[in-house]
């Protein structure tokens, strides 16, 4: 790394979070375009721009390598950022300013940390300062990752798939190093949970609220039915990504042992949750079909019993589950309430993964040791979903690749996603942009 790609990274990453493109869900957040227009400066060169609806702009940048039978290799980062409730922050999460070595601001680690490394590497093979690799060389900036892709990778790769098509992906997230006692290691991710967001309906009749004897109140088997989701134990799914992660820590051999055990796990994760909540929550939902309900609604007056009640619950899978395991799931939680609920599927997604091997994982694990002279790279599951999963759908390869120094520690870092105080360390971005340009570098060359 030289100081200008480190200092270009940094002055790039503070552009993005000013452009402050915060994306609600709703159709007209999101305002991409402005962060679509950084990069354009910051390039140099125009791209071209995906626009499905005003303002909802994606970049992508194509290089034509030198050999066509090679294959292709994707950068893909995401321009929208979460909403901020500022009240829980310190400092303004839009002014990005520099404090005590770190970059604050909403979207420091989700993810523009990675997308302004990315294109920091790229810009020197757009430029022709860097020759082409055999295969294709992508750039790609998306619009609303945070609200499933639908004006962004899910539209671009059902619409242009013939310009996007890559078969190796470098995407979110880039973890901190992550030492449980075994010595420090670095974890890639390599898959992603699913999720399958449900909505349930109850039903009811209306009625006065002063004579509530023997109503029929739509909110009593709804909130009955949740309340039994709190209670009911978590469906347990030991994946080969959960194994390897697990078998990479160089973890004491009886709490190895316990966290590959599906008997034992539950046991495993209560003692750790003890000491580290954070890590706890982590290692629980890479091995659970977890489920959360968080939006609840019924009634219209608060004197009228009501006829109609929902509840939005965030449910994610692992490998290997599917919607049969949720709805099973759902209707044995929810026991004696299950005939009075109506399940409504909003968004299946099945959990997606890349095995770490081959060609270009190789490339990661030699570049992380160029910068930081360890090989001990473990490749690990993301609880939430990315655009990776639209890839991954057509048959790419795809892994979260970057880098951080230790001022963060991986359960601090866990808790700043979509969270107050988001931040990056100035030495971190250093790391990520350093990281991908020897992984270009390898690439090219391999």
């Amino acid at each position: 790394m030289t100081q200008a790609s480190k200092s270009d990274t940094v002055d790039l990453l503070r552009a993005l979070i000013r452009n402050a493109c915060v994306n609600d869900g709703t159709v007209g957040s999101g305002h991409e375009h402005r962060s679509v227009e950084t990069l354009t400066q910051y390039f140099g060169v125009a791209g071209t721009v995906f626009e499905p609806q005003p303002g909802r702009q994606s970049l992508l940048h194509r290089i034509e390598g030198s050999d066509p039978s090679a294959p292709s290799l994707l950068l893909m980062g995401h321009t929208d950022v979460v909403p901020v409730n500022a009240s829980g922050w310190s400092v303004d999460p839009f002014a990005a300013e520099i404090s005590n070595g770190f970059v604050w601001g909403r979207g420091a680690i989700d993810m523009l940390n990675v997308t302004a490394a990315m294109a920091v590497a790229f810009k020197p093979f757009l430029t022709g300062e860097t020759p082409p690799p055999p295969g294709d060389l992508l750039y790609l900036a998306v619009a609303d990752e945070e609200a499933a892709g639908t004006y962004g990778a899910k539209h671009i790769t059902d619409h242009a798939w013939d310009q996007v098509g890559a078969d190796f992906v470098l995407t979110e997230i880039a973890y901190p190093p992550i030492d449980l006692g075994g010595g420090v290691r670095y974890p890639v991710s390599v898959g992603e949970k699913g999720p399958f967001w449900t909505h349930v309906h109850s039903t009811g009749t209306p009625g006065h609220g002063s004579t509530p004897y023997g109503s029929d109140n739509a909110l009593e088997p709804l909130i009955g039915g949740l309340a039994s989701l709190f209670e009911t134990p978590a469906v347990v799914g030991i994946t080969d990504v959960w194994r390897d992660f697990i078998s990479g820590l160089g973890l004491d051999p009886g709490l190895e042992s316990e966290l590959l055990d599906p008997d034992r796990i539950d046991g495993a994760i209560d003692r750790i949750n003890a000491s580290d909540p954070r890590l706890a929550t982590y290692l629980h939902a890479c091995t659970h079909l977890t489920v959360s309900p968080n939006v609840i609604g019924g009634g219209v007056k608060s004197n009228m019993i009501p006829d109609t009640a929902v509840a939005q619950i965030d449910l994610r899978a692992v490998p290997g589950q599917d919607r049969d395991d949720v709805d099973r799931f759902l209707g044995k939680a929810m026991g004696r309430y299950a005939d009075r609920l109506r399940f409504e599927p909003q968004a299946d997604f099945a959990a997606t993964e890349s095995r770490p091997s081959g060609s270009l994982w190789e490339v990661i694990v030699d570049a992380c040791e160029d910068v930081t002279g360890s090989r001990a790279v473990v490749p690990t599951l993301m609880p939430a979903s990315t655009d990776a999963r639209f890839f991954r759908e057509r048959g790419a390869v795809a892994y979260g690749v970057g880098m951080f120094d230790r001022r963060v520690s991986f359960p601090d870092f866990l808790s700043m996603f979509h969270g107050n105080d988001e931040r990056v360390s100035v030495e971190s971005v250093g790391l990520t942009v350093t990281m991908l340009e020897r992984v270009l570098d390898r690439w090219r060359t391999a």
